[in-house]
């Protein structure tokens, strides 16, 4: 007896200290995630990383792009620059919140860069909150799980992320809203009955109906959400018990509040005013697609480019499913595991149909993809009893720490190499150009440029673009008649057509600005009519090789006069 007493006691308190230890490096964990995303949050201005593993058109357009509703109503009070590049028209959402900013700080890169990072920690709560909700299975009673805290320190540690998440694009947002959907999704109570009091109403409708709000907004972000909407069906359909009718009951109302809302948004305000300019954000994306490759090349580039979330992260994800399959097939029972896979597959197949595999697109499914990571890494250190006999299963928590530390330590080295050596090539540019469009009042000052919109976030410049715009760049030069033009490396032939009707473009200045070869001088071009004078040209005189002389050896008077 006293024997027993000795080994339940000892019992007792080796799963104390284990308990003890793991919430210590729960907080340790979190510790770590919140100093790494308050490291986030310094130079904002600075450009995206030149010389890293991404390289991605968005850096040199779309913080301008996708802001220009919010940036043009505050600088020149009209969104809409009729015939140019209108994105808003489609996606509405991101330039909303912009302008609910803007309202307050006014508008700046840096603004804008704050609000993505702050959509950023919106996605690390709510994430955290959806991965805590579900225990994890076959764990014992009082087992602290690592899970949440993981996956939030992977996030705060990846480069990747850190890069992208400090852009102003759509992809972080979109990623946030699909997470606090699948979040909502979990919370929906099924019924039987018809509720009796207001409360009970309240509780079982508020899910359907902030159901009913986040998948229009997931869709008006960005177009591609229709590939995450069937996440937050699975989510719904575990609620309902696996059960197809309930299921489909629950789905109605979030599903035709969400119809009303898209339909009514398309008939009353796109349809009668700006159609040309909804669809053509699509016929502008026209030019990419798996038809143009074969289809075992599309699929191995689109899987293979995944490579861009993490070196080490992306096999793992592999690793872990191909292990859980054979070794622990009740990982699949948690519910969120086949939820995030399905989020998972459904942006894989987005990728591959859409064949434009520029890495900003990875940061959708890097989500869920780093979350399985987390999960299966939580499973693992439980030391599932089919792979490892009692004498081995005490290094299954060390295999786990030593894969944390295989996918953590080389990221956050990079990450701190990124924060610790900022440029501002870009920046630097930006303000140079505005100070001599500023300095010359004789001249428009409305900006022609495939960066454009980016120009004028960054300086408060007028703009318009030079490649994208229902009316084609002859007329909407014409139309417009910007006084400046800035082109990356060269003046392209078919804009040069455009302009020379109109304008003697002057080469005025040139800035050295990012890394990619074809993009990494920036050039101003002065935009002379062609009906008026030009600068008077000086015949340069040949100065005879004899009288060429160096400063200081130029004769005096007196040697001049002798």
């Amino acid at each position: 007896m006293m024997l027993k007493d000795s080994i339940s006691t000892g019992s007792s308190a080796a799963a104390g200290s284990r308990l003890r230890g793991a919430r210590l490096v729960r907080w340790l964990l979190l510790g770590l995630a919140a100093a790494l995303f308050a490291l986030h949050f310094l130079h904002l201005k600075a450009d995206f990383p030149n010389d890293s593993p991404w390289m991605d058109w968005s850096k040199y357009t779309d913080e301008g792009w996708y802001g220009d509703a919010a940036i043009r109503h505050f600088l020149f009070g009209h969104w809409y620059f009729k015939g140019d590049f209108n994105p808003a028209v489609a996606l509405p959402v991101w330039p909303l919140l912009e302008a609910l900013v803007f309202r307050f700080t006014g508008v700046s890169v840096v603004a804008a860069r704050a609000l993505t990072l702050c959509v950023f920690g919106a996605m690390l709560g709510a994430l955290y909150l959806l991965i805590d909700r579900f225990p994890r299975l076959e764990h014992g009673p009082g087992e602290v799980s690592l899970a949440a805290p993981l996956a939030v320190f992977l996030f705060c540690a990846s480069p990747f992320f850190y890069v992208f998440e400090r852009m102003a694009i759509l992809e972080p947002l979109l990623a946030t809203l699909t997470t606090v959907a699948i979040l909502v999704a979990s919370c929906v109570q099924p019924w039987e009955r018809r509720p009796a009091a207001l409360r009970e109403w309240v509780r079982l409708l508020w899910p359907l109906v902030a159901l009913g709000l986040l998948l229009p907004a997931m869709v008006l972000t960005k177009t591609t959400a229709a590939a995450l909407v069937p996440a937050v069906g699975y989510m719904l359909w575990y609620r309902a018990g696996y059960r197809l009718r309930p299921a489909l009951k629950l789905a109605l109302l979030p599903l035709a509040l969400a119809a009303m809302i898209w339909a009514g948004y398309l008939l009353l305000f796109v349809r009668p005013h700006y159609l040309e300019d909804y669809q053509y954000l699509f016929s502008a994306n026209a030019y990419t697609g798996f038809q143009l490759q074969p289809l075992a090349t599309v699929l191995f580039n689109t899987f293979a480019d995944g490579h861009w979330m993490g070196g080490v992260l992306y096999p793992a994800f592999f690793v872990a499913v191909v292990l859980a399959l054979f070794a622990r097939p009740a990982f699949f029972r948690d519910p969120l595991v086949p939820t995030l896979l399905l989020w998972t597959g459904g942006y894989f197949a987005f990728l591959a149909y859409h064949n434009n595999l520029q890495p900003r697109y990875y940061l959708v499914p890097a989500v869920p993809i780093t979350a399985l990571v987390a999960l299966a890494l939580e499973e693992f250190r439980h030391a599932p009893a089919r792979i490892s006999r009692h004498s081995v299963r005490a290094l299954w928590p060390l295999v786990a720490a030593a894969v944390v530390a295989a996918i953590a330590v080389p990221d956050v080295l990079l990450q701190l190499s990124f924060i610790l050596h900022p440029e501002y090539t870009f920046e630097n540019a930006a303000q140079n150009i505005a100070r001599i469009v500023r300095s010359n009042p004789q001249q428009p000052d409305l900006i022609l440029s495939i960066s454009g919109s980016d120009l004028t976030l960054m300086t408060g410049l007028p703009s318009i673009d030079d490649d994208f715009g229902t009316l084609d760049l002859d007329q909407r030069v014409k139309q417009y008649h910007p006084g400046w033009y800035v082109a990356w490396n060269e003046l392209d032939d078919d804009k040069m057509d455009a302009l020379r009707p109109l304008y003697r473009p002057v080469r005025v200045a040139e800035f050295p600005s990012m890394d990619d070869p074809e993009r990494n001088l920036l050039i101003l071009y002065r935009l002379d009519p062609n009906n008026s004078p030009g600068p008077l040209r000086q015949r340069r005189v040949r100065t005879p090789r004899p009288l060429r002389t160096r400063l200081g050896q130029q004769p005096t008077t007196t040697q001049l006069e002798h």
